[in-house]
């Protein structure tokens, strides 16, 4: 049978950019077949044929919407991404790395009191973020007028756009060069091992399978999977 069209095939979804990496480093270690996913080329998708397993390479913020509508059985994805885009799938595991978080920053050498004060207006926030933002400021009781970015959301503040931004942080570098400095810490985030609701029914013993078998290297290898 063509592998491409073979059912039996468990399909995989990784996310491109940050997690990929550490992604293919889990597989491997629970002894999974990924030369196809280090070759340098235009493939989007590779096979384990000895263990059935098709994976696909999607972008960060698709990789939900494969495993919702059932183009891949399971996921590797960022949590901001779960929490931002609220997509109808099983959460499985934390798998404990890409670990970051979302936080409220704003320019350096302004009080933070302005900040959960609406001084004459309406507080103004750039963000990647709209749900999770919104959700925040609601839960402090602050109105706020929410502007979406898709990119430089550090320069807001700056330029005048926003009074603050809600992004994501991992070392916090990219803060200080633009001057702003944390206000407050909303969540932290980590990689996320997420499955489509029917798959999880049709192909249970296969995924129970593989999940026990990541956990049983998150419980040996716990500190070295965090900073991969």
């Amino acid at each position: 049978m063509n592998r491409e069209n073979n059912s039996n095939y468990l399909i995989i979804a990784l996310s491109s950019g940050k997690l990929f990496k550490p992604s293919i480093q889990l597989f491997e270690r629970i002894g999974i077949n990924l030369r196809g996913g280090r070759e340098i080329n235009r493939k989007l998708t590779f096979f384990d044929q000895r263990e059935e397993i098709k994976f696909i390479i999607t972008r960060p913020k698709d990789n939900p919407t494969y495993v919702e509508c059932g183009a891949a059985d399971i996921g590797i994805v960022g949590e901001d991404i779960l929490l931002e885009e609220k997509k109808d799938v099983y959460r499985l595991l934390d798998l404990k790395f890409g670990r970051c978080k979302i936080v409220v920053a704003a320019l350096e050498g302004e009080g933070q009191e302005k900040y959960y004060k609406n001084n004459g207006h309406r507080l103004r926030i750039a963000t990647k973020y709209p749900r999770i933002a919104g959700g925040y400021f609601r839960e402090k009781g602050i109105y706020v007028e929410l502007i979406k970015l898709y990119g430089s959301v550090e320069l807001a503040p700056q330029v005048g756009l926003a009074d603050m931004i809600v992004d994501i942080v991992s070392t916090g570098r990219t803060l200080k060069e633009n001057k702003l400095k944390i206000v407050d810490e909303i969540i932290p985030l980590s990689a996320q091992l997420i499955v489509n609701r029917i798959s999880y029914k049709t192909k249970h013993k296969r995924i129970t399978r593989l999940l026990q078998e990541i956990k049983k290297l998150l419980s040996l290898e716990s500190d070295k999977i965090a900073e991969w």
